[in-house]
């Protein structure tokens, strides 16, 4: 079992990064392999609706995307950071989930679908929830479980040293890593047992305005 970790902050070891390495710990120690993965710092244009990624499955611009695309179907479950920007997720990793789940929906929808995932935030002090319940969005439309800790996933602090000292945010991230490895072996527990994944239907469109 393997669990990517995205890391959607500018500072590949910052704050962001703190949290995901405690989560990422509580996993391995749980048995389940993890690997990072920083989206960088260069840009990251968000989605035209070109809609080149109908049946191929990758973006038009071929950047860290694609690159994390390639790579997510072999990974079982999912962790999903960003630092708080104005009250909300950053700006680089939502053009990053607008298109590597677009792209993904649009080619067959196979990479993400039943595998758990979770998102983790990083701030200062505030707009944590806002911005956790903004990346649990995108995850309400691809069929992921969404995991949680006894908490809202968030740490606090302006450097990696404050956020080790938020004793209860640090708590929250080892459970986090806890329950997805738990989901995790449940998952494969039940294909063990033969018990498939749920059927699929094709997808039915219905706009709000009618004639």
């Amino acid at each position: 079992m393997k669990v990517l970790l995205v890391n959607g902050s500018p500072h590949k070891e910052g704050c962001t990064y703190t949290a995901l390495r405690e989560v990422a710990d509580a996993l391995n120690g749980c048995g389940v392999d993890t690997d990072m993965f920083w989206i960088g710092t260069k840009p990251i244009a968000g989605c035209i609706a070109c809609k080149n990624c109908v049946g191929t499955g990758e973006c038009v611009f071929d950047d860290r995307v694609n690159e994390f695309l390639e790579i997510a179907g072999d990974y079982d479950g999912f962790v999903f950071g960003s630092p708080v920007h104005w009250g909300s997720a950053g700006g680089a990793i939502v053009s990053f989930l607008d298109r590597a789940f677009y792209a993904d929906r649009n080619g067959g929808g196979k990479r993400f679908r039943h595998k758990p995932v979770a998102a983790v935030v990083s701030a200062r002090r505030a707009g944590t929830t806002a911005s956790w319940d903004e990346l649990n969005r995108y995850f309400g439309l691809m069929q992921t479980p969404i995991i949680t800790s006894r908490y809202w996933n968030a740490v606090h602090g302006s450097t990696p040293a404050e956020v080790e000292k938020d004793e209860e945010g640090m708590q929250t991230m080892r459970i986090l890593g806890r329950n997805i490895a738990y989901a995790l072996k449940c998952i494969a527990a039940a294909k063990k047992a033969g018990i498939e994944p749920p059927e699929e239907e094709e997808t039915v469109y219905t706009n709000f305005i009618r004639e």
